[in-house]
């Protein structure tokens, strides 16, 4: 590691997913380098919606790979590093037995306190708009930006160039929509109507606040929006490297977003590019997508779109660096 650099772990747990990234930082130029990414599916937030807290074998599993996150930053040398939770966290009764377990996890697998954020919806839509548009200019694409990070539980809308100019999350996600609607395999018209409706309400709520009008590219994040972009691309295998800054086109997006949204679970887990745990969730990743990009372009009359594997988790590495 040069001695201009700083080694930093950050870790994004939200409701389907918890990520690992390990990098290294020059705090002149805010340049990242990859050292190790890893992301596992443990489904914090199963149930959560229904239930109003963690489920036992979820909060298990998440509290597991923790602990293993937390070995990598040890081996690894991490001088820093920063957990974030979303939705899932802000939203259970028992988040506090969840932020204990891991306290401790990291207490005694990495050496030191580690003390996990439950970040507000707001920080969570500027930490993945400081990671997702970073190096966006520099290759030639055109702000002012609209940042939106599909996640599980909620989706962030971020607006702005250089900066943050408005910011916007509301409790849409893949996870939360199953749940809610789309019980059938693959889901009927009725649940897909239900879900829409509540994606227009959403998507009004949060327009309120972040206008769509002169946006001229849409930037999408997280992992309902490259795996969509994966099978837009139809990958022989899920290539990050592959979906990373993929320009696509609104009718492109929506069609794959359709395909995906209906299929059965069957036809979803037979596609090489496509988690095994997104298989139940995808279809109403898909839904989320589609009316966001109909939006987008009834409103800013732009189709330039933007995936990005850049987002919170560069977001968090990022904001270790003062």
């Amino acid at each position: 590691m040069a001695d201009s650099t700083i080694r930093v772990g950050a870790i994004d747990c939200g409701t389907n997913s918890i990520r690992l990234l390990v990098a290294d930082i020059d705090p002149a130029t805010r340049s990242l380098v990859d050292l190790h990414r890893r992301m596992e599916i443990v489904r914090l937030g199963h149930g959560v919606d229904r239930t109003g807290s963690i489920a036992p074998e979820s909060m298990e599993r998440t509290l597991r790979v923790t602990r293993e996150y937390a070995v990598t930053c040890r081996e690894l040398g991490a001088e820093r590093v920063r957990f974030v939770a979303t939705s899932a966290s802000r939203d259970a009764s028992n988040a506090a037995e969840f932020i204990a377990g891991v306290h401790t996890a990291f207490q005694e697998d990495f050496g030191a306190d580690v003390a996990p954020e439950v970040v507000s919806g707001d920080e969570e839509a500027s930490l993945s708009f400081a990671g997702a548009t970073g190096g966006l200019a520099a290759r030639g694409v055109a702000g002012p930006y609209l940042v939106v990070d599909l996640g599980g539980g909620s989706t962030e809308f971020v607006r702005g160039t250089d900066h943050v100019e408005a910011a916007r999350s509301v409790d849409i996600g893949c996870v939360r929509l199953t749940e809610r609607h789309l019980a059938s395999d693959p889901p009927t018209p009725a649940q897909i109507d239900a879900a829409t409706a509540d994606v227009d309400a959403a998507l009004d709520e949060a327009e309120r606040s972040v206008p769509f009008e002169g946006v001229a590219t849409l930037v999408g994040l997280a992992g309902s929006i490259t795996t969509i972009t994966a099978h837009l691309l139809r990958l022989p295998a899920y290539s990050a490297e592959r979906v990373h800054l993929t320009r696509s086109s609104p009718d492109d997006m929506i069609v794959a977003s359709t395909e995906l949204l209906s299929m059965s679970r069957a036809e979803r887990a037979a596609l090489p590019y496509l988690h095994p745990g997104r298989v139940d969730v995808i279809g109403a990743g898909g839904l989320v997508w589609r009316r966001i990009v109909e939006r987008f372009v009834e409103r800013s009359g732009s189709t330039e779109i933007v995936t990005s594997e850049h987002d919170i988790l560069d977001g968090i590495a990022l904001s270790q660096i003062v």
